[in-house]
């Protein structure tokens, strides 16, 4: 009796959830959308409507081409538990779900947003086919701005929003594109982890028989080796209003890690060998090792390359790799 007396008098305990692991229902949540009752899905450790000061980092781990946010979840613990992070780190694999009747064939939940099947709109912040009111980087945006509530996660010191294949396609480009970066309150990094190709800035490719970067020459049999997502000609959803001069200074300005694998170098997963991803290179490491260098060099940027020891095409290989894991849980 005494000691309850006491243990009152101390006022009340937080007691901290333990993370939820598992990629199933109990570990999802819906994210709605402020144009009314629109909402996706995600896997997450820890609730984002629930204080928690003991979060001091949250990774996101963007799915590929198959949509299988379960599995990414599986990798984003696999990874959060080999660096010793599951504690103090909110991790998130968000799910771009997708029904045409014919490719893609998720089940959809009532209200669920069905996002393109065709992997180019996703990917790079297209519209709902169903809502045209909103983007696909629209849910990303609103996940980094439940992140940076500060009377939910207040000692919350670092966000990294990362992506494998597909993921990763979707990661580039929103990272130069997001209108939220600079507004969070909270540092903000890239992971781009082998994706198949990058929107270039300008006309300029490299050049496989140097370590130059030209004017692409085969324009005329290769028509639209310069179009978005590729390029940023004739660009539509999110980044259809944001200028060139906009897109070019945020790619710069943003810190981005480029996580390529060893042995990233056959034409597996998806591989795009269409005709403006091969004027990026022959392979997804040579595509990335060739872009970090085109725009640290022409745009200032001060991107860095991670080439990751013996992974191929695997996003588990990639980043639960020794070489990985400082880089998704930086130190706060």
């Amino acid at each position: 009796m005494i000691r309850l007396a006491f243990l009152l008098l101390l006022g009340p305990l937080t007691i901290e959830a333990a993370p939820c692991i598992a990629a199933a229902p109990n570990c999802t949540e819906w994210i709605t959308f402020s144009h009314g009752s629109a909402r996706s899905l995600l896997y997450r450790t820890y609730a984002l409507e629930s204080k928690n000061p003991a979060i001091t980092r949250a990774f996101i781990l963007v799915h590929g081409a198959g949509r299988d946010a379960d599995n990414y979840f599986r990798t984003a613990v696999a990874a959060a538990f080999l660096g010793s992070a599951l504690e103090d780190t909110i991790v998130i694999s968000p799910r771009f779900a997708s029904n045409d009747g014919r490719g893609c064939r998720d089940a959809l939940a009532a209200n669920e947003v069905n996002w393109s099947c065709n992997g180019d709109s996703w990917r790079s912040g297209g519209t709902s086919p169903t809502n045209e009111n909103l983007t696909s980087y629209d849910f990303a945006d609103e996940i980094l701005r439940k992140l940076a509530r500060k009377d939910v996660f207040p000692n919350l010191k670092a966000i990294v929003v990362a992506g494998h294949s597909a993921g990763g396609q979707f990661v580039t480009r929103y990272e130069m594109a997001n209108r939220v970066h600079d507004s969070l309150g909270v540092p903000v990094t890239y992971v781009v982890a082998n994706p198949s190709s990058y929107a270039y800035l300008d006309a300029l490719r490299p050049n496989v028989e140097s370590t130059e970067f030209r004017p692409f020459n085969d324009g005329r049999n290769c028509t639209t080796y310069d179009r978005w997502p590729y390029g940023l000609e004739n660009r539509t959803g999110y980044t259809a209003k944001i200028s060139d001069d906009q897109l070019k200074k945020q790619l710069a300005a943003r810190p981005t890690t480029y996580l390529l694998g060893e042995i990233d170098i056959l034409p597996l997963g998806g591989f795009d060998s269409s005709c403006p991803a091969m004027a990026q290179g022959p392979t997804r490491r040579a595509r990335g090792e060739a872009f970090v260098k085109y725009v640290d060099q022409k745009y200032g940027a001060e991107h860095k390359v991670t080439i990751v020891s013996l992974c191929g095409h695997n996003a588990r290989c990639m980043f639960t790799s020794e070489q990985a894991l400082p880089i998704v849980f930086p130190k706060p």
